[in-house]
């Protein structure tokens, strides 16, 4: 394989709004893909799309859309056809976290949290990845988290769902081979968004040093340009380094207390 050639392509970003929903879609329509940018804010989508259509001069789609409704895939997939497009690539990057103890959660927005994170990256690489497959030279990012890694405690659901989005994604990697299509996990660590925002607490980033999305960006596509690409990759040499040592050297009980004392400082 060789670098993917976005020209031509219409790639469907979810979160696109802002962080690294919004630095996919400038770093790819900098690369000549068409986009189709989904979130639940739709002036910022304008104002994204304004701003890219004049830059590089690509075809860009709004599409005002909450992914914790019923069937997003088939809601996506029902407009983008309406619209008149074949959708080639997806990024999977809506996502949100919540912050505490699991038992003092909201069940209201605990359930919103699981819809957005799991139910919708699900539903919608099921709803495409179908065509993708069919078209053989896109690619399909599912944006996990270095949370995946290890149990979180504080933030015991958010690291379950991105510990389900790395599961799948490198299972359908494995399914894909051979049709063309090029599937990645994208495992971030912390990350310079409005993520701390939504979470309400620095707490949640356990002391790291915020990365650029930029970058965590430019991380992703150059593993997808390789001849071989990798069923996922860690965005930071030390978040890799951090990963390795925490499945080679330490137990399940070393690793899990470790990281509940990053988080616990200021409670």
């Amino acid at each position: 394989m060789t670098a993917v050639d976005y020209r031509g392509q219409t790639t469907l970003i979810t979160g696109a709004s802002a962080g690294l929903g919004a630095e996919f879609a400038r770093q790819l329509a900098a690369r000549g893909s068409d986009l189709v940018l989904v979130a639940r804010r739709g002036q910022r989508l304008d104002e994204l799309a304004a701003e890219l259509r004049a830059r590089h001069q690509v075809q860009v789609h709004v599409v005002v859309r909450d992914l914790a409704a019923d069937s997003p895939g088939q809601a996506l997939a029902a407009e983008t056809e309406r619209l008149g497009l074949r959708v080639t690539s997806v990024i999977n990057n809506a996502g949100f976290a919540t912050f505490g103890p699991f038992h003092q959660a909201d069940p209201a927005r605990a359930r919103q949290e699981i819809a957005v994170d799991v139910t919708a990256v699900a539903d919608i690489s099921r709803a495409f990845i179908g065509q993708l497959r069919e078209e053989g030279r896109g690619v399909l990012v599912n944006v996990a988290s270095m949370a995946a890694y290890q149990p979180n405690p504080r933030m015991a659901l958010y690291g379950a769902t991105k510990a389900f989005v790395l599961s799948l994604t490198e299972a359908l990697w494995e399914e894909s081979r051979g049709t063309g299509l090029r599937v990645l996990a994208l495992s971030p660590g912390a990350t310079r968004t409005e993520f701390f925002e939504v979470v309400g607490t620095m707490q949640a980033a356990g002391g790291s040093k915020l990365a650029s999305p930029a970058d965590v960006v430019r991380t992703a596509l150059a593993a997808l340009d390789r001849r071989n690409p990798p069923p996922s990759v860690i965005a930071g040499r030390m978040n890799r380094v951090a990963a390795a040592l925490g499945r080679r050297l330490a137990s399940r009980r070393q690793t899990i207390r470790f990281v509940s004392r990053l988080t616990a400082e200021a409670r």
